[in-house]
């Protein structure tokens, strides 16, 4: 299972007061930036596609899954979650507020297509959602993703 790959190191929940957009895209990665799957210009390149090209990572309501290009700098295939208990708004537009940051981090061009079929299933659950977005604990995140 392809969402294995999410678990007590790469979960993470905080407030999100005053955090930005960028700050959460980083605060989510630093679980497989510290593992050494991903270098820190993995990161930065998720944070300037999102300049570049729009808030096309807002995959459904109160959901990002930051991504890039598959680079030298992506040693293993990785996802991480940022829980944010407040709305931080991607590109500062209060029209896509987000709570869950997801972040994915791929290899190859296929490697990661099984991640992101279990992840789209999961996220297609409108119920599994609204616990995951009331979560308090990572715990409750592991169960719901896990279950």
């Amino acid at each position: 299972m392809a969402l294995e790959l999410l678990t007590r190191q790469t979960v993470q929940i905080l407030d999100g007061t005053n955090l930005g957009w960028e700050e959460a895209i980083e605060r989510a990665a630093t679980p497989l930036v510290e593992a050494n799957k991903i270098g820190s210009d993995y990161v930065q390149s998720m944070v300037d596609v999102v300049k570049k090209q729009g808030p096309y990572i807002n995959i459904g309501p109160e959901i990002a899954l930051a991504h890039s290009r598959p680079t030298a700098s992506v040693k293993e295939i990785g996802l991480a979650l940022l829980k944010t208990n407040q709305d931080v708004n991607l590109l500062d537009d209060n029209s896509h507020p987000v709570k869950l940051w997801f972040v994915l981090a791929a290899v190859d061009s296929a490697s990661h297509l099984e991640v992101i079929k279990e992840l789209s299933q999961l996220l297609m659950q409108p119920e599994k959602v609204k616990q995951l977005l009331s979560a308090d604990d990572v715990d409750e995140i592991l169960r719901l993703v896990h279950e």
